[in-house]
């Protein structure tokens, strides 16, 4: 039995979300509360996610990955750490592609919604 992965932008995902729980530390910006607790517990969150996609891929899964990715972009200015480029920055950048790559898996899937499929 072999494992084959469905969608390349899970992997890919599963990557960013590693990279935001790191990023705290990576970027120097840990000791922002807000900024810092907010990597943390969204890149962990996207990371189980896209562990998640990995196995088994679930509509539900991939539209939680799109609400995180557009939290992230907004969560600067939500949490008041819109002030620290390198953190608002990298929120945002991060933020966008998952929600960019989990929409695109799900327009292409056509299991889990396919509106963008093929004929």
């Amino acid at each position: 039995m072999t494992a084959k992965v469905k969608h390349w932008q899970d992997p890919v995902n599963l990557v960013l979300g590693l990279w935001m729980l790191a990023s705290p530390w990576v970027l120097a910006y840990q000791t922002e509360p807000a900024a810092a607790w907010n990597a943390v517990i969204v890149g962990a969150l996207i990371g189980v996610l896209a562990l998640f996609e990995l196995f088994q891929v679930k509509a539900w899964e991939e539209w939680a990955s799109v609400a995180l990715g557009l939290w992230l972009v907004i969560s600067p200015w939500v949490l008041g750490f819109s002030g620290m480029a390198t953190a608002m920055w990298n929120a945002m950048i991060v933020g966008f592609v998952v929600a960019l790559l989990a929409l695109w898996a799900l327009g292409t899937d056509r299991d889990i919604g396919g509106w963008w499929s093929h004929a």
